[in-house]
């Protein structure tokens, strides 16, 4: 079932996004704190939206982008192409936890009943 592709699929992607991390923290040095201290709000949000399937209202979960990219320097000079590499592989992370959410929560209603 698509639930269970998407529960393989985030092993695989949580697996690379943890290496990935550690290939960016080998070659940038320890950027942590850095980006801690940067943090004001949240960059990578969640829209919710509501699908009438059968009488039943659905809950979509959707991940977006609110701003820009406020980390661009981080690791610039050395090892941003790893510090990157590593952004974009913790959202693909996110992608596929918000879309494995989504089919959870949207059999819910069918198991339940």
């Amino acid at each position: 079932s698509k639930i269970i592709e998407s529960k393989t699929l985030m092993g695989e992607v949580m697996k690379e996004a943890g290496f990935s991390l550690a290939e960016a923290k080998f070659a940038a040095g320890d950027f942590s704190h850095g980006v801690l201290e940067s943090v004001d709000r949240a960059k990578c949000k969640i829209k919710t939206q509501k699908e009438n399937v059968a009488g039943v209202a659905l809950p979509i979960f959707e991940p977006f982008i609110d701003g820009g990219d406020t980390y661009e320097l981080t690791g610039l000079s050395r090892g941003g192409q790893q510090v990157q590499r590593c952004k974009e592989v913790y959202k693909k992370a996110i992608d596929v936890l918000v879309e494995l959410a989504s089919l959870q929560v949207r059999m819910l209603p069918v198991s339940s009943s």
